[in-house]
């Protein structure tokens, strides 16, 4: 009987046979069929507009002096963004514990499945991933803008093929470093590690060595070849490099999945001595206590604060790696926002888990849960989003009146919007789920997928509406233009408020995410 621990070729083809029986059985826990393929048809619709329609542009014959500037700097920095695609695909297989899970961890104890079978499902699922997606569509827009149009397919097949090649290498690095993790000091390594790296690159780029050693990567190279005849030779080193890295992503896999997992184990073990009452510096002593317990129960989780982490550096190193523009910049604290929401916000009772029957008995008032709930919900979200507006103050130093109202209006109004509408969702459609696994994700992957999708979707539009407002010389206008998305973002949120004081839709909620 062959082990599974075993990663030789006969356990290649059991382990696609074993992913191909998930992936299906995922797809019949889908509970509205018709609106994911809808979500699905919207997500190949909107990457076939972003390879292509950027290409109808001519920016070089308008004869503005900024616009050439701009399309300069993108065509230079454009290997910088393929390895900063690279760098997003480690740090979230890193910040995730090597990959998304297709069984969870209690589903596994009664069905075990073997590391090539997690290797490959965790493969399948990391498009399922909102900087991802929009990671993958910037590479295809800023290709399609550059390139000449006789050499776009070529083009576009090489960033595609790019994309499969990083995330598969991402992958087996992520395998790496949780095992690395899983180690008697390897927590310990992995944060040293991890801030030196940080610390390396904020060196180099106070010395100005940042941005010349990411244009001396191979990656420009291979930029630079996808857009001349010679883009079959990039597509078949990285076809190659795509199979290299898939087959040796097993091994660490195999190896990280053979560890016990001390840090979710010492959260789960360890000893909490009993705190003091909090007392509240605004608001009632009860809502000081349950934004003690709310606040808690995200950074106690492994997963969230991983993600929380990654999610706050990740998008502004890119920033400051690639030298992204402020009009480029605007677009990132709503995507680095949505993805906060991703972590727990778009299903924020989950927190509670099976213990929120007990947070039910607690004497506190039901609209105090619903507001300390969702303030901490906007907290994660104005946490990241913020460090990598700061990241980005850093690389471009302070934007012009109108840009700086537009960047500070534009964050304002994609945090209220997120909020109101994951709140909504959290209302709406509850689930249950057990967040003690940092591969674990607070809603079913189809799910996950249309709420990534839309989240991306709204605030990338509202993010491109203040972009060009930027252009206008009143700097009153982005604020003004904010009011009514405010105002109906607001009402979205007290909407969803009154849904949860009603009794019966509380209790279906809480039913459902404590699973009774």
């Amino acid at each position: 009987m062959p082990s599974s621990t075993d990663t030789g070729p006969h356990a290649w083809l059991e382990a696609a046979r074993d992913t191909r029986h998930l992936m299906a059985f995922r797809a019949r826990t889908v509970r509205r069929r018709g609106a994911a393929f809808l979500g699905l048809a919207v997500v190949v619709v909107l990457t076939a507009v972003f390879a292509v329609t950027p290409s109808r542009v001519d920016l070089r014959s308008s004869g503005s002096a900024p616009l050439e500037r701009a399309l300069a700097a993108l065509e230079s920095n454009l290997g910088a963004a393929f390895a900063g695609f690279l760098l997003l695909a480690v740090g979230a297989a890193m910040g995730s514990g090597g990959g998304r899970e297709l069984l969870s961890r209690s589903e596994a104890s009664v069905h075990p499945i073997s590391p090539v079978t997690e290797h490959l499902g965790a493969l399948l699922l990391a498009p399922v991933n909102l900087a991802w997606m929009v990671q993958a569509w910037s590479l295809l827009a800023v290709t399609a803008l550059v390139t000449p149009p006789g050499h776009l397919v070529g083009a576009q097949l090489v960033v595609l093929a790019w994309v499969l090649a990083a995330t598969a290498l991402g992958q087996a690095a992520g395998w790496a470093v949780e095992g690395v993790r899983r180690t008697t000091r390897g927590v310990l390594v992995v944060r040293i590690g991890a801030g030196a790296i940080v610390v390396v690159l904020a060196a180099l780029h106070l010395a100005g060595l940042l941005a010349p050693l990411a244009r001396s990567l191979p990656t420009t190279w291979l930029a630079d070849t996808a857009q001349t005849g010679r883009w079959p030779l990039a597509l078949g080193a990285l076809l190659l490099l795509t199979v290299t890295g898939l087959v040796l992503g097993a091994r660490p896999a195999a190896w990280a999945l053979g560890l016990p997992p001390r840090e979710e184990l010492r959260v789960q073990s360890g000893v909490h001595e009993a705190r003091h009452v909090p007392e509240p510096r605004w608001g009632s002593a009860d809502r000081a206590l349950l934004r003690r317990l709310d606040r808690g129960s995200v950074w106690r989780s492994v997963g969230m604060r991983r993600g929380l982490m990654v999610l706050g550096i990740g998008p502004g190193l890119v920033a400051l790696v690639a030298g992204l523009e402020w009009g480029t910049v605007l677009l990132l604290p709503g995507l680095t926002a949505s993805g906060a929401a991703l972590l727990f916000g778009v299903n924020a009772w989950c927190l509670d888990g099976t213990g929120m029957v007990w947070r039910e008995t607690l004497p506190v008032s039901p609209a105090d849960v619903f507001d300390v709930r969702a303030l901490v919900v906007a907290e994660c979200m104005a946490a990241v989003s913020g460090v990598t507006v700061v990241l980005a103050l850093l690389r471009n130093g302070l934007p012009p009146l109108v840009t700086g109202v537009a960047v500070a209006s534009c964050w304002l109004v994609v945090l209220v919007q997120v909020l109101a509408i994951v709140m909504t969702w959290s209302v709406r459609s509850p689930y249950s789920v057990d967040l003690s696994s940092p591969r674990a994700t607070p809603a079913p992957h189809a799910a996950m997928a249309g709420y990534a999708g839309r989240l991306s979707l709204v605030t990338t539009l509202t993010a491109m509406l203040f972009t060009g407002l930027t252009a206008l010389p009143w700097a009153w206008a982005p604020a003004v233009v904010a009011l009514p998305f405010l105002a109906w973002s607001t009402r979205r949120l007290l909407r969803a408020r009154r849904r949860w004081l009603a009794e019966d839709e509380r209790a279906r909620v809480v039913l459902t995410v404590a699973a009774v």
